[in-house]
């Protein structure tokens, strides 16, 4: 695999032509990471707009028991309904047509690893305003500062539960007999810091627990809140350190957790592994992590290690299988098509697995070949390239375009069988079930 391949393909969107990258393969992705192109998120709901509209439709979901009911809830359910589609429609479009689609995939790498998803009512409009206003001003920026924004964002507090999590002996807990939650304490050491295999135990998990109770979301819609009256009292001590009652309390933890060693490794795999390989190798982890450590976090730094290093650019690490959605998105960016209506390709991404802001748990999506390759996925597969094509083929010439995309990256038996085709649609569909269009 040529270098302008790989930043095309296994670090970008795939672009339609590798000759504007050829130059400076290197170069075109490290630009991105000093100027990423802004996104433009005006008129797409807040947060707080968010979550009042969730509790909105949830409260009238609950009280629609009769026809009438059920009528007035209907308004308020499509306009939940086009919320989420319009933060969609923007995140794709920004994706297919952004002179930076480096830096969008690794903005897009961090709101995964940060998962929210919206499995309840009180979540249903927040998966994208927490991208918006937690992730993306942070992806480029210090990872303590881009953990404080993920976690104390409202969709995280409520999708983790911490916004119902009360201190056993606060004021609120002493008189109601509520409880503590360890949800976002668990995912914060596991998911998000330390890993699985972090060195943490029980007991760490059940004092993060204890210093996370106090911070809540509002019910009058303003926002993240701090309610003393529900903060279990006293010092807490987690991995070690003793940490004080009170707000201030979470800043010091996360600073101490994302300088942990278990951090920059934990990252550094994981970034090694979503943009290289499955298996990245240990010299290319190792030097991702001792960047993240010496720079105190700073992921610009550790963006430019991870894809400065002749590692990641090496054309024999077995490749990638895309995942649907970015699929999807590379076959609009590759053909340079308009995404004129986002719900049908967001059903056909459903179909392909991936429900979208509707993650399987806070893991988020999974990163291995093998998680998305199966006979029903790849049946899938060709049956949304056959509906793709059908739609677009004629508007696509994909004999040239595939042979732009790909050089000399593209196989003979490829070419050969897209030349062959009989028809556009043909040529495209065989184009967009190759492995090197299903690769990256």
């Amino acid at each position: 695999m040529q270098s302008a391949a790989i930043a095309s393909h296994r670090f970008g969107y795939s672009e339609p032509s590798l000759q504007a990258i050829a130059a400076d393969p290197r170069g075109w992705v490290q630009a991105q990471l000093a100027r990423p192109q802004a996104f433009d998120a005006a008129g797409l709901l807040t947060g707080s707009q968010a979550y009042a509209l969730g509790l909105e439709v949830l409260r009238r979901n609950l009280q629609a028991t009769d026809a009438e009911a059920e009528a007035a809830a209907l308004p308020w359910r499509r306009q939940l309904r086009e919320a989420n589609l319009a933060g969609l429609q923007r995140r794709w479009q920004h994706a297919v047509t952004t002179d930076s689609p480096v830096a969008e995939r690794w903005t897009g790498f961090w709101a995964n690893h940060f998962c929210v998803a919206a499995t309840r009512g009180t979540v249903a409009a927040l998966v994208w305003p927490h991208e918006v206003e937690a992730i993306r001003p942070h992806a480029l920026g210090r990872f303590t500062d881009l953990l404080r924004a993920a976690v104390l964002h409202p969709g995280m507090l409520l999708y983790l539960d911490n916004a119902q999590s009360v201190g056993p002996k606060s004021r609120a807990g002493l008189r109601r007999e509520r409880g503590l939650n360890e949800n976002l304490a668990r995912e914060l050491l596991e998911l998000h810091t330390l890993g699985v295999n972090g060195g943490y135990t029980q007991a760490d998990v059940t004092e993060t627990a204890r210093l996370l109770t106090g911070w809540t979301v509002r019910n009058d819609g303003s926002g993240t809140a701090f309610l003393p009256a529900i903060h279990e009292p006293g010092p807490k001590r987690v991995l070690g350190r003793s940490y004080p009652e009170g707000p201030d309390a979470i800043g010091l933890l996360l600073r101490d957790l994302s300088q942990h060693p278990s951090c920059a490794s934990f990252i550094a795999t994981k970034l090694a592994r979503h943009f290289v390989t499955d298996d990245p190798p240990a010299a290319l982890v190792d030097a991702v992590a001792a960047r993240f450590r010496a720079t105190d976090g700073d992921l610009q730094a550790t963006a430019q290690a991870l894809f400065a290093h002749p590692l990641a650019w090496s054309p024999d690490h077995a490749p990638k299988f895309k995942r649907p959605e970015e699929l999807v998105l590379s076959a609009l960016r590759s053909n340079r098509l308009p995404l004129l209506n986002v719900e049908p390709l967001a059903a056909a991404v459903q179909t392909m697995g991936q429900p979208l802001a509707r993650a399987p748990s806070p893991q988020g999506w999974p990163d291995r070949t093998q998680d998305w390759l199966s006979p029903d996925a790849l049946m899938k597969r060709l049956q949304w390239a056959e509906r793709f094509a059908q739609t677009q083929g004629r508007a696509v010439d994909a004999r040239a375009v595939a042979s732009l995309a790909h050089g000399p990256d593209l196989s003979d038996t490829t070419r050969h069988q897209i030349e062959r085709a009989s028809s556009g649609v043909q040529a495209l569909t065989l184009w967009l079930v190759s492995p090197e269009f299903q690769r990256r």
